[in-house]
């Protein structure tokens, strides 16, 4: 029925809807809405013991917002900061607010930097990071990966040459920059 300018005809009563449509209406005795216990305000129905949950210890001091005095009862550790990333979360942390965009660049900029801290840190393990398996390059060349971008108009062809740029371009500068130490450090020793 299409919208019309006139008010609609009187609502359905309950057992008309009822007798048209199966099933309508099963909720309306409160005992069987699972909702129902929720929907009312008993403290004493939830089982807790606390009026403020108790405070999870801070091991270390932790990155917090300049807006908030104290940190939420339970937060998060499983990354705590490290390095040169950690050191720059904790500046975007203590020095601009969540409001500024200055925050939000340095944290995006962290997390850039912590890439390339695990980048390198996976040198110094048994299985270091393949860059050509880990970014599925391979895929473009098997499952019809290149010729599905062709004659189509998706919106990541317009910067596919950029991709091996992006992908490669960081492999391709630390590999040239480890031949440049190397030479420099032979050149050294003659």
């Amino acid at each position: 029925m299409p919208y019309r300018a006139e008010k609609p005809g009187q609502r359905p009563s309950a057992d008309e809807l009822r007798a048209r449509i199966p099933g309508w209406g099963a909720d309306l005795d409160p005992k069987d809405r699972p909702a129902v216990p929720k929907e009312r305000f008993d403290p004493a129905a939830s089982g807790a013991h606390w009026d403020f949950p108790e405070r999870q210890p801070e091991k270390w001091p932790r990155e917090r917002s300049i807006e908030h005095q104290t940190l939420p009862p339970v937060f998060g550790t499983s990354a705590p900061p490290k390095g040169l990333s950690g050191a720059l979360r904790k500046l975007a942390y203590r020095k601009y607010s969540e409001g500024r965009a200055a925050h939000w660049l340095i944290l995006i900029a962290a997390d850039r930097v912590d890439a390339v801290e695990s980048h390198l840190r996976s040198f110094a393990t048994l299985r270091p990071d393949n860059p050509i398996t880990e970014t599925g390059v391979l895929s473009e060349f098997s499952n019809k990966g290149l010729s599905s971008r062709t004659g189509s108009k998706r919106a990541d062809v317009n910067h596919q040459w950029l991709d091996p740029v992006i992908v490669a371009g960081p492999w391709l500068l630390a590999g040239g920059a480890a031949v440049a130490i190397l030479r420099t450090l032979t050149n050294r020793r003659r």
